[in-house]
């Protein structure tokens, strides 16, 4: 499988609770698409996504 070029990438947060928020999705620009990644290890977008950030090439953003 060829490297995917992603060149963004962002937390997504929902509210959980009073000041409690979670990140369920991850916002990137992958081979030009803008998508929402899902955060789940099956999923082969999130799965390049964590490969990248643990080779240090790509960085997540903070959501806001």
């Amino acid at each position: 499988m060829d490297e995917m070029n992603i060149t963004e990438a962002k937390y997504h947060r929902i509210l959980i609770d009073v000041d409690t928020y979670e990140n369920i999705a991850i916002a990137a620009v992958i081979d030009g698409q803008s998508m929402i990644v899902g955060i789940d290890p099956a999923n082969r977008h999130y799965a390049e996504i964590m490969r990248q950030v643990e080779a240090g090439t790509l960085t997540i953003q903070d959501a806001e």
